[in-house]
């Protein structure tokens, strides 16, 4: 019985091997539903009430982190439109350049955790993006219109993106506040 139960497992682990060498996509537990994910996390095992107040701000992280890729998918394609496929090493700055290529070779030493991907752009800071338009401003103008408008709607986002990232919380006022800049930047821009 043991036998049978090694080939059978053997068999098994050969297959899965098989399966990912012949290109089958990963099983994201972001696939699965939600009641496997908390139970994955082992929510049962933490604080209700910390739970609770950090689910209230999972809405509000959810907000700025589609914000944030927006504004970085606006920022790669106003480039690409302006310089082509050149345009991470034509118009965005050696600094960001060497913060992002330094952020991603840490990130890939880490093996056994996934990465960002092959962007660079999504290496950088919030903060780099404005200095990105800003130092592309020519191709930014007839979107964004001004640069210290820009400046101030990254700045009041991403100080609301460093409370949440870091466990905090927001009052009522900081979150409308994340939502007016959110819904301003999307009428002058797009989302």
């Amino acid at each position: 019985m043991t036998s049978a139960l090694y080939d059978f497992v053997w068999r098994g682990l050969l297959t899965e091997e098989a399966l990912d060498g012949a290109g089958r996509q990963g099983r994201h537990l972001v696939d699965q539903p939600l009641t496997a994910i908390t139970e994955a996390l082992n929510f049962d095992l933490l604080d209700p009430d910390e739970v609770d107040a950090s689910s209230r701000m999972a809405a509000v992280h959810l907000a700025i982190t589609a914000f944030e890729r927006s504004a970085r998918r606006f920022v790669k394609k106003i480039l690409q439109a302006g310089n082509g496929e050149t345009w991470w090493e034509d118009c965005v700055s050696q600094k960001i350049r060497d913060f992002a290529a330094k952020r991603q070779d840490e990130e890939n030493k880490v093996k056994w955790h996934g990465t960002r991907g092959d962007d660079p752009l999504t290496y950088t800071e919030m903060g780099q993006l404005v200095d990105i338009i800003n130092q592309n401003w020519e191709l930014f103008e007839p979107h964004v219109r001004r640069q210290d408008w820009a400046t101030s709607i990254f700045s009041t986002i991403e100080r609301s993106r460093n409370v949440i990232m870091h466990s905090g919380t927001l009052d009522i006022e900081d979150i409308e506040r994340l939502g007016m800049n959110i819904r301003d930047w999307v009428k002058q821009v797009g989302s």
